[in-house]
């Protein structure tokens, strides 16, 4: 049995290494081969090639080196037609991927995607490429799966590994002792995004808020896990100019934050799933250039933003987007999620249940679908 998975960057590598482990369960003499980076490596994967050649962000970036991930996507696409895999596994990275997986499935070999592209936000015509290019998709989210059963897209809803890795029942008491916070005192996490250009965009917008809520709250503390070092670098030269501030910063630690906070201000993205995981009331906001948002308004096709909004089906933790994004509005909202114990608990109960609804054992549960598909069932 030779399996190939495909996995673009850092967080498909993770996903990746789960599901590896979990197939040598089904198929203990299966090798493994494809990209992947440190975790699926460590699982047992032959990287023909390092992650980073695929780990490229942004659409200026993607095609200064669009030749060369087309190089790379050509030599596996001959490789495997010549010396087929019994299945090819594409992690995330659709791009990436669905063209690869077509070409293998054309050829009779079977093809599986493991997190679904966001056809149901935007750009719907995508799913008659999917539907041509796999067998099976493997989705993180419920919904994801209804869309595609309405669709005549075989799927299966797998769960969320984030999910496993974060227990249901938070203690968000020994998070804050972690942290040296004093049992009278006020945490806000600050996440604002993961990328250069959403930290320069957000972070003084958070800052503002923070200082006003500082008139009502003046023992109120703030931290700022940074996604990276040089993030952390970045966060600390804007904060020159905001030194009456009370903040943290450190790299990484989102987890432990979000734990112990009362209450979060965060961008759109994961960290909305990350806070909702770790039973975090948090409020997002998000801007971008007009342009951007004129285009965005054309073409995305979901009521909401966050993720709770977008499982639950309604607003669990309210959004702040463009215009709506600014001190005058969040400064309010953010000082009465404070001050109004019962809201939060009502928030973390709500989280709590859309946890319950994730936490199915990602990794295993995609194995087993993977085995059923071989097996005909």
């Amino acid at each position: 049995m030779r399996i190939a998975l495909i996995a673009g960057e850092p967080s498909g590598d993770y996903l990746g290494g789960g599901l590896i482990q979990a197939l040598k369960q089904h198929f203990p003499e299966a090798s493994f081969e494809g990209i992947g980076g440190q975790h699926m490596i460590a699982a047992g994967l032959h990287s023909y090639y390092p992650l980073h050649e695929l780990s490229v962000m942004g659409l200026v970036e993607v095609l200064r080196h669009l030749p060369r991930l087309l190089g790379i996507r050509r030599a596996l696409r001959r490789r495997w037609l010549a010396d087929p895999p019994d299945v090819f596994i594409g992690v995330d990275a659709p791009d990436f991927n669905l063209g690869l997986a077509r070409s293998l499935r054309q050829a009779g070999i079977p093809t599986v995607q493991y997190v679904s592209p966001t056809v149901w936000a935007w750009r719907e015509g995508r799913v008659r490429s999917i539907r041509q290019a796999v067998d099976r998709v493997l989705c993180i989210y419920p919904f994801e799966h209804d869309f595609y059963r309405h669709r005549d897209v075989p799927s299966r809803f797998v769960g969320h590994p984030l999910a496993d890795d974060i227990p249901l029942e938070v203690d968000h008491q020994d998070a804050r002792q972690e942290l040296g916070l004093a049992a009278d005192q006020s945490l806000v996490a600050l996440l604002p995004g993961s990328r250069t250009s959403e930290v320069d965009h957000l972070l003084p917008l958070f800052l503002e808020v923070a200082r006003r809520v500082m008139l009502s709250h003046p023992a109120i503390r703030f931290a700022i896990p940074a996604a990276t070092s040089t993030l952390e670098h970045r966060i600390r030269d804007i904060l020159k100019d905001h030194e009456s501030i009370p903040v943290s910063v450190s790299t990484g630690g989102a987890h432990s934050t979000l734990a112990a906070a009362d209450a979060g201000l965060i961008a759109s993205g994961t960290a909305t799933l990350e806070a909702m995981l770790l039973g975090c009331p948090s409020l997002m906001a998000y801007r971008v250039n007009r342009m951007t948002a004129a285009i965005g308004r054309r073409v995305i096709r979901v009521p909401y933003f966050a993720m709770p909004n977008l499982m639950a089906g309604e607003m669990i933790m309210p959004e702040y987007v463009q215009e709506k994004a600014s001190p005058e509005a969040l400064a309010p909202a953010l000082q009465q999620l404070l001050d109004d114990r019962g809201q939060r608990d009502v928030i973390r109960r709500k989280f709590r249940e859309l946890h319950g609804v994730l936490q199915k054992d990602a990794s295993a549960e995609s194995a087993r679908a993977i085995r059923e598909m071989l097996d005909g069932d």
